[in-house]
């Protein structure tokens, strides 16, 4: 009896119990979570800004001599003297080496005695046309004579002529023994040494003079900037500038001597020629090149980092802070990308700001937090960030 009693009040218990809770339940409203607001993305930014930027064509050159001289002799015989040492640098006229000269000397003398004894006999005869000359105005030689005499005086002139003439050859052979420098340059590596036999048809010659300055850059480029090119020249002098072949170094700069007559059917490339004056000797013969050839600079045009242009399905495009720290998706137009500078021509004003670094976790809407001095610099925002090549 007891034991149904205590069942009993347990029950009725457990029934007020749920029924306070459902009443007080039913009397208040369900709570709502909020959901929670993303945090902002940090990013580096920069403003868009206008300066002069140079419009390049660029292509891969190669050095060569502006004059290249193989010093040959023109005569045959023994080299006595070697007066350069290899690499020095030389003048023109520079003598470089010298031949023998004692046959030729020798042979000037010979020369010589025979025109002073043509001469001697020249002068004999001219005297004894004067005596027939004056017999013959008072009948007592022939007219005979008298042209024979005068022959004779002529064939010896012509004879003296003829000495002279051979003594200016000996004189031009013995200039030959001179062995000299036909440019300014630097010499190579010698060819032949002290008391060897040099021989006109010697294919070596002597040594190589290489003039480099000035020196020439051939280079090409892409026929279809043939059209642009044309047109800038016709306007005046263009400017090429030579980088090293990891453009970090400025080597020289020069003008565009020509545009060759002719586009190279198998590459549908057209070669181009430079001159520089290369005064500090940076561009050398045979060295490869990286070479600009300024069109026009463009003054106050757009430019921004290169690392803040994207590419994306439909092209390039960067992302615009907002005032509200809002990152937006701007599609751009890029005309080029050099020094780490890309020329924006459409989608972008003068002011905006645009993420340079940290777009790889933005989207349309995104908020932003602008890194600023140090933390920018420190800021580890994207795993692998490169500037366009210059």
């Amino acid at each position: 009896m007891k034991r149904n009693l205590a069942i009993a009040l347990v029950a009725l218990a457990a029934i007020l119990v749920g029924a306070g809770l459902w009443y007080f339940a039913a009397d208040r409203k369900p709570v709502v979570a909020a959901a929670p607001v993303p945090a902002a993305i940090p990013v580096v930014t920069a403003a868009v800004t206008g300066k002069d930027v140079p419009i390049y064509l660029r292509g891969i050159g190669t050095v060569i001599a502006y004059n290249t001289d193989v010093v040959r002799s023109q005569i045959q015989g023994q080299i006595v003297k070697i007066a350069f040492t290899e690499g020095q640098t030389v003048k023109a006229g520079d003598l470089l080496a010298q031949i023998d000269p004692r046959p030729y000397e020798a042979q000037i003398e010979q020369l010589t005695a025979n025109r002073d004894r043509d001469q001697a006999q020249l002068a004999n005869a001219e005297a004894n046309l004067s005596r027939y000359n004056q017999l013959g105005a008072k009948g007592y030689a022939t007219p005979q004579l008298i042209e024979t005499q005068t022959a004779q005086v002529a064939q010896l002139k012509a004879a003296v002529k003829a000495d002279q003439a051979q003594i200016d050859e000996a004189n031009v052979q013995l200039s030959y023994t001179r062995l000299t420098s036909a440019i300014p340059g630097i010499t190579g590596v010698r060819q032949i040494d002290v008391g060897n036999v040099i021989h006109p048809t010697d294919a070596n010659g002597l040594v190589v003079v290489t003039q480099i300055e000035p020196i020439s850059l051939l280079f090409t480029l892409p026929q279809t900037d043939l059209p642009v090119i044309q047109e800038h020249a016709a306007k005046g002098q263009l400017k090429v500038i030579a980088y090293s072949q990891d453009n970090k170094v400025k080597l020289d700069e020069g003008t565009l001597l020509l545009v060759n007559n002719e586009i190279a059917g198998t590459t549908g490339t057209v070669q181009l020629k430079a001159t520089f004056p290369n005064h500090e000797h940076r561009l050398w013969p045979g060295q490869l090149v990286n070479a600009r050839l300024l069109l026009e600079t463009r003054k106050d045009a757009l430019t921004v980092a290169g690392s803040a242009v994207q590419q994306g399905q439909k092209g390039s495009y960067v992302y615009v802070v907002g005032s509200d720290l809002t990152a937006s998706l701007r599609p751009v137009h890029v005309a080029q990308i050099s020094d780490g500078q890309a020329l924006i021509t459409q989608g972008l004003k003068s002011g905006d700001v645009v993420v340079v670094d940290g777009q790889y976790r933005l989207t349309e809407g995104s908020r932003v937090r602008e890194l600023h001095g140090k933390a920018a610099r420190e800021a580890d925002l994207q795993s692998s960030v490169q500037d366009a090549l210059p």
